[in-house]
């Protein structure tokens, strides 16, 4: 026996004894999504009756873990996330969760700033024949915290895709190993709606063949991938990898030929999604997932020639200010990548950053209780909301009734041109309230 498999025999142990190792007052962090320790969420409630002050960090949990669900749990251990999943938006009132602002390429070093990371419970794949194990599915922040954390211990979990670029690293950096067998969380693909097709069309006749694209999920995202299936030597530079990208790949519409960072080469920060993508992933050099802090850093998304990012925000005001998170002031997901990406994509060359939403939404009238029908794009955002994107920061627009520029125009242009693509049903009322408000 070699001395790496002594040593991780040595380090071996079940998810008691792993549990066990969490004290008083400790910061606990996981990896982001798929990359993060079910085994240890899954079991870290039973704890609470031994610790006080716990604080354990998430990125978009995959299930409704029992310590955040669970009003109980919420006075002896905290849940800090940099990105809320549907359980977390229901449990938000029961006081037990914070969300962290933040852009994600800056997420872990100010973080760290802010207060050291004692404990980091990852997620990896077996060690090879040299002792080396992949982080796997996300190293949005994971690396950080596996080189800064006073404790390290790592899920191993032999149906995890072994992927490359910054998820190497040594059994002799983990301190214990807990060992677990399952496939990992799978994210469906959301089906296009009619809107989403429409909206997707716009977005393709603005992707030049030739650009490096950065997609997210959705049913806007999904329908922009197979509105590209015409487009030629597109390339990829990515917050995540999503399955949408495989037919584009397969149908060899991206190529990463014409990439001027990394060429030919996929980069991303993170992968989920459904199990084929998970083994497309599986020993594929052609994909690289790297560091957040450098993968979205905007002046390194922005050495892409053409980079061209595509995200969607909850509303929009008339000046172009996106509330992308939230709902109000009620926190709804996270900032996430959307500013790293739509900044960095105005720096390339040729770059085009573009933001999408549905006109319209359905929502519940809190005075009659009965379901109306509002307008995405709003005169201004209601009191308390958070703003994602600056108007300072946006491109182009597009919704179902079209796509406008807002790249150098004043506040009366954005006014008229984000007008034009609102439900036609509620231009007149637009325009009026413009005229209250005097922006136009």
């Amino acid at each position: 026996m070699s001395s790496w498999q002594e040593e991780y025999k040595r380090k071996l142990i079940s998810i008691d004894e792993a549990l066990a190792k969490i004290k008083d007052g400790d910061q606990v962090i996981t990896g982001l999504g798929a990359g993060e320790s079910r085994f240890f969420l899954r079991n870290v409630h039973k704890i609470a009756d031994r610790v006080k002050d716990v604080t354990v960090t998430t990125c978009l949990p995959m299930e409704d873990y029992e310590f955040f669900m669970n009003p109980q749990y919420s006075k002896t251990i905290y849940n800090d996330t940099w990105f809320l999943s549907g359980g977390q938006r229901k449990s938000y009132v029961y006081g037990g969760i914070s969300f962290i602002p933040n852009h994600l390429h800056l997420a872990i070093p100010k973080r760290l700033f802010h207060r050291k990371c004692n404990v980091f419970f990852g997620t990896a794949t077996p060690p090879d024949k040299h002792g080396f194990m992949s982080l796997s599915l996300s190293v949005t922040y994971e690396v950080e915290c596996l080189e800064n954390a006073d404790l390290v211990i790592i899920e191993v979990n032999d149906k995890l895709p072994r992927t490359f670029g910054d998820t190497t690293f040594h059994v002799s950096q983990a301190d214990f190993f807990v060992e677990n067998s399952e496939a990992p969380p799978a994210l469906p693909v959301a089906e296009p709606s009619e809107k989403d097709k429409i909206i997707g069309k716009y977005i393709a006749e603005l992707v030049e063949d030739g650009a490096t694209i950065q997609l997210g999920i959705g049913g806007i995202p999904n329908a922009v991938a197979i509105e590209l299936m015409n487009k030629k030597d597109l390339g990829v530079h990515t917050e995540m990898f999503v399955d949408g990208m495989i037919d584009l790949i397969e149908a060899g519409v991206i190529n990463n030929r014409k990439k001027t960072l990394v060429p030919n080469k996929i980069v991303a920060t993170f992968a989920l999604g459904t199990p084929r993508l998970y083994e497309y992933l599986d020993d594929n050099p052609g994909v690289e997932l790297r560091r957040g802090t450098w993968t979205n850093d905007p002046y390194v998304v922005g050495q892409n020639y053409k980079m061209t990012s595509i995200n969607t925000t909850l509303e929009v005001d008339l000046t172009g200010q996106c509330a992308s998170e939230a709902i109000g002031p009620k926190q709804f997901s996270g900032t996430g990548g959307q500013v790293d990406t739509a900044t960095g994509a105005q720096k390339s060359p040729g770059g085009k950053s573009i933001i999408a939403l549905h006109s319209t939404a359905q929502v519940k009238d809190p005075v009659t209780g009965q379901k109306k029908t509002i307008s995405k794009i709003s005169p201004m955002l209601p009191a308390g909301s958070i703003v994602s994107l600056s108007r300072n920061d946006v491109d182009y627009v597009v919704t179902e009734y079209g796509v406008v520029n807002l790249r150098g125009t004043n506040i009366r242009e954005r006014v008229k041109r984000l007008i034009s693509i609102a439900h036609p049903d509620f231009r007149p009322w637009l325009q009026d309230e413009a005229q209250r408000l005097k922006i136009m």
